[in-house]
């Protein structure tokens, strides 16, 4: 007798409230102008069969949403020229993927707002905004139809949300100094000098920043911005 997957055994309640939290920020992404970016390292069909879901409609009179799947070597560098502030990167792969990882960690900086899909291990609590994630280490669960389901009621449960227009303006919810009126923000270096000053790009755009608090920094340094200074220097996966 063949063993039930995790799909198999339908979705948890849990899960179910996941999709419809996930596809009610995509409608607000997709509404303000955003792009889909999908990527899937080790299982590119899926990055494929995302964009195809999202920009093609099946359904008379849905929307066309702009999506793009993002496939080849060097995804870190794919990832980072292509997107802008307020797209959405949307991974499928398991949580030991490096260039995943790496993606998911600087999407903030991009101004992304991130969904991973996957299976197995989990990622670590905050590494997406958005995790759809099935408990299950069988590796036949990416072949089984559990993503495919997962995209397929994210395109459902998104043109659900565009039949409420009202509730798809999007809310600023940053926290922020109330001396200065500014929040810290991850910012990814650009380019460095010699004289205490970085080019840092972040959600806001390119911003130059002085970095004298945390030392020399290189082209790719995570750091924690906040009122045009560098406070701090982050790894990749802390």
């Amino acid at each position: 007798m063949t063993a039930l997957t995790a799909i198999d055994r339908g979705l948890s309640a849990e899960l179910a409230a996941d999709l419809a939290a996930t596809a009610f920020t995509l409608a607000k992404r997709f509404a303000a102008g955003a792009t889909m970016w999908s990527i899937a390292p080790s299982w590119e069909p899926h990055a494929l069969h995302i964009a195809v879901e999202f920009v093609h409609p099946v359904i008379m009179g849905k929307r066309a949403l702009p999506a793009v799947a993002l496939t080849g070597p060097d995804l870190v560098d794919l990832v980072r020229v292509s997107v802008r502030p307020g797209d959405i990167v949307v991974a499928v792969a398991g949580a030991e993927q490096p260039d995943v990882r790496s993606i998911m960690r600087r999407s903030p900086a991009w101004g992304a707002t991130t969904l991973w899909i996957g299976s197995g291990e989990r990622p670590k609590t905050g590494a997406a905004d958005h995790v759809l994630w099935l408990d299950d280490p069988d590796p036949r669960v990416p072949a089984t139809g559990g993503f495919v389901l997962f995209y397929h009621v994210l395109w459902e449960l998104t043109h659900v949300c565009f039949e409420h227009p009202g509730l798809l303006k999007l809310e600023c919810a940053d926290e922020v100094c109330v001396t200065c009126s500014d929040e810290g923000r991850l910012g990814e270096v650009v380019t460095a000098s010699a004289d205490g000053l970085a080019a840092v790009r972040t959600a806001r755009g390119v911003e130059d920043v002085v970095t004298s608090l945390v030392g020399p920094v290189a082209t790719g340094d995570l750091v924690l911005v906040h009122a045009g200074t560098a406070l701090s220097r982050l790894e990749e996966d802390t």
